[in-house]
């Protein structure tokens, strides 16, 4: 028998918490999906202490718990500062549920725990420096280089979805668009976020042609070669690339893996990989961006192998 006990995994997001767990030979396996209780301590800890006990055959007494987290984890405190989930907004979560279930408890940021599993165990493997951008219903990043999670000042390294970097113009076939600076959600203005995770391209579309539509439908209009959709698609790729593609030159990144929700339409980000290369310093033979293998469960499997390296 493996001297390694199996890790219990949770991913915690603003709208549901994920429980797993992950062998020895590092087969991850999803047990349970439950709603979040956002607003109330006692009873977010309740469910944490439910969820394990029912599950409880899958692992050990000293099993530890590794927690991927929406939010920023401050590196001196311990403390998750996420404002979406007040709960434990502002709190030590590894000691207090430390204490809550006996248990070993560490708690990383979702994007970080993305880039270490891509790094260590999926796209990445084998790269020196991995950057991982997350194009989920927002934008954010991590970055990983030999092997370890780079955290950086507050626990925030790799946002590469905030900052007023935003283009206010586009040339699109010779056209030049002009496009507001959005405000956003972080309190700053012309950040990429605004314009490019899911959100952000319908709120795009929306900017661009005065219509309401999903980013399902718009992407599906793309493909389709529906005119609208592949004006919005021309547009964000423009916006999104060239921020990536600066990113990628101060981190040195051979690699980026894309996570999130848009990282499931391939052609989307091999369209995105080829923008991309048209920027960077030093283009490649090789895709610089591509979707990771953990796109869906990501955070959980990088929880969990950063308590099995501990």
């Amino acid at each position: 028998m493996s001297t390694i006990p199996a890790v219990i995994c949770l991913d915690l997001g603003g709208s549901f918490v994920k429980l797993g767990v992950m062998d020895a030979q590092q087969q991850l396996t999803i047990l349970d999906q439950q709603k979040i209780p956002a607003h109330s301590w006692s009873d977010f800890t309740a469910l944490i202490v439910r969820m394990i006990d029912q599950h409880q055959a899958h692992f050990c007494t000293d099993s530890p718990l590794a927690i991927s987290t929406a939010g920023i984890v401050a590196p001196d405190t311990g403390e998750i500062f996420a404002s979406n989930i007040p709960a434990f907004h502002q709190r030590n979560l590894s000691q207090s549920l430390g204490d809550s279930l006996q248990r070993n408890v560490i708690v990383h940021n979702d994007a970080d725990c993305f880039t270490f599993a891509e790094a260590l165990a999926g796209v990445g493997k084998g790269h020196k420096v991995v950057f991982g951008a997350i194009l989920g219903s927002g934008v954010g990043g991590g970055l990983v280089a030999d092997g370890r999670i780079i955290t950086g000042q507050n626990g925030l390294t790799g946002e590469w979805g905030h900052g007023p970097i935003t283009l206010t113009e586009v040339e699109i076939a010779g056209e030049t668009l002009r496009l507001p600076r959005q405000t956003c959600p972080c309190g700053q203005k012309g950040c990429l976020d605004s314009y490019g995770g899911a959100r952000g391209l319908e709120n795009l579309h929306r900017t661009l042609h005065q219509l309401n539509a999903s980013s399902i439908d718009i992407i599906t209009g793309w493909q389709q070669q529906e005119a609208q959709s592949v004006r919005t698609i021309q547009v964000w790729l423009q916006l999104v690339s060239q921020p990536l593609a600066y990113t990628i030159n101060i981190t040195g990144a051979s690699l980026v893996a894309v996570g999130g929700g848009l990282a499931s339409v391939t052609p989307l980000i091999n369209a995105l990989n080829e923008q991309v290369q048209r920027y960077v310093l030093r283009s490649t033979q090789h895709p610089l961006v591509v979707p990771g293998v953990f796109a869906h469960h990501g955070g959980m499997m990088g929880a969990a192998l950063l308590a099995q390296q501990r």
